[in-house]
């Protein structure tokens, strides 16, 4: 017997995913949706049409919503459900995803956001949910929560009003990704450190980057990472629909490896020239990125850690996010998620490597060799002093002397 379940975007019952006899995923869009005048597709890989797209475009999509890797073993296996079956995943935490999606059994509305779906959190019940989220995932099963994001770190999504910090349920939208310690290994140390100092970093470099602070329990540092797919509109918390590459191109998030079939520099940007409506500043700003994450040592920039941000129907690049310098934790993988020219050992990358990224003519590998020799000097710079201002503020960590140190070892200027 065929399973349903209804998909909204924003506040307009898009279509129906289906789970059928064999397991195999489906979704189709509804035919009111598709004659409305506020009809946008969800995903580049699923235009607006009639008629359904099959499991192979199906499962990347809806699966890409759902949290990466052992993340997703350890919420299936307190849920009680199979890690594989993302439709039944969905059913439980489809509520409140990235982007403007919501999930709810066939026949059950959105929920509607009230009062008591805010529950305010003090210094004790911040650590008691620290606590929990290593156990229990997204608080995936607890109460009234129902929150699904991928990636493959303890976090949960929280909101910020008057300045103090909500757990959300009923699937009520969230303003901030809040992300703790990596704990269980201890050879990544001052995790939330290290991106706090990557995403300042980014920002005073000139990329499109979240802001994030830093904030503390009597127990332990976190990281608040604002939301870029949630906007404070007239007093309501609205949903900004996004997807990654991998969901836009319809590869499995166990694939988003360019080496395990994800998908490369050049998949990415040939995806922004045909798809972005900014598509020449998209992609001069995606390679920024590339820049970025090779200087920091982000060697795990892969699918997944790109997106396109929609806005009726129109995508364009979002901003860069989930930046860490890998690089600084050794045993860590030294490859990098996507090869550059070719290559994606570091150490063996010279600037032949770096012309292939562009045309091949005097003019693109000039202005490419200016940008690499501007933004190495630029991220150096602004590393240095943002160091020194956040020692003001009172936050360091021995991680900032690494990652500058990794700048400098890096630096192509």
């Amino acid at each position: 017997m065929s399973r349903i379940l209804d998909v909204w975007f924003l506040n307009n019952k898009a279509g129906q995913l289906t789970q059928d006899d064999s397991g195999r995923l489906l979704f189709a869009y509804d035919a009111d949706y598709l004659k409305s005048a506020e009809a946008y597709p969800i995903s580049i890989s699923m235009p607006l049409q009639s008629g359904e797209f099959d499991d192979r475009i199906a499962r990347p999509y809806f699966s890409g919503l759902l949290p990466d890797d052992l993340v997703r073993q350890r919420m299936a296996k307190n849920l009680g459900v199979s890690e594989k079956n993302p439709f039944s995943l969905l059913e439980i935490v489809g509520g409140e995803c990235a982007g403007a999606l919501s999930l709810y059994p066939e026949g059950t509305p959105p929920h509607k956001e009230d009062a008591d779906d805010v529950h305010f959190l003090d210094d004790a019940q911040l650590d008691e949910i620290f606590e929990k989220i290593k156990r229990r995932p997204l608080l995936a099963g607890e109460n009234g929560v129902r929150l699904s994001l991928a990636g493959a770190q303890d976090k949960i999504a929280v909101r910020i009003a008057d300045g103090k910090l909500a757990l959300m349920t009923g699937g009520a939208p969230t303003t901030h990704i809040l992300k703790t310690l990596i704990v269980g290994r201890n050879d990544i140390k001052d995790s939330v450190h290290n991106e706090l100092f990557c995403l300042l970093l980014a920002a005073r470099s000139g990329l499109d980057a979240p802001n994030a602070e830093i904030r503390h329990t009597a127990k332990e540092p976190f990281l608040l990472v604002e939301r870029y797919d949630r906007k404070w509109i007239g007093g309501t918390v609205t949903r900004l629909h996004q997807e990654d590459f991998c969901q836009a191109l319809s590869i499995p998030p166990e694939n988003k490896y360019e080496r395990e079939g994800g998908p490369g520099i050049s998949t990415c940007l040939a995806a922004l020239q045909e798809h972005s409506v900014q598509p020449v500043p998209d992609r001069i700003s995606f390679l920024n990125i590339v820049i970025f994450n090779y200087l920091i040592g982000n060697n795990d920039a892969h699918g997944k850690n790109f997106s396109f941000l929609h806005e009726k129907g129109k995508p364009r690049l979002a901003p860069a996010y989930d930046l860490l310098s890998t690089v600084a934790y050794p045993e860590l993988d030294t490859k990098m998620a996507m090869k550059i020219g070719g290559k994606n050992e570091p150490e063996k990358l010279f600037m032949r490597h770096w012309h292939r990224l562009v045309p091949d003519t005097a003019v693109a590998r000039n202005n490419l060799e200016k940008t690499l020799s501007n933004m190495s000097a630029t991220v150096l710079k602004e590393a240095e002093k943002l160091k020194s201002d956040l020692k003001k503020d009172g936050i360091t960590s021995p991680i900032f002397d690494t990652i500058i140190a990794i700048i400098k070892e890096r630096n192509i200027s």
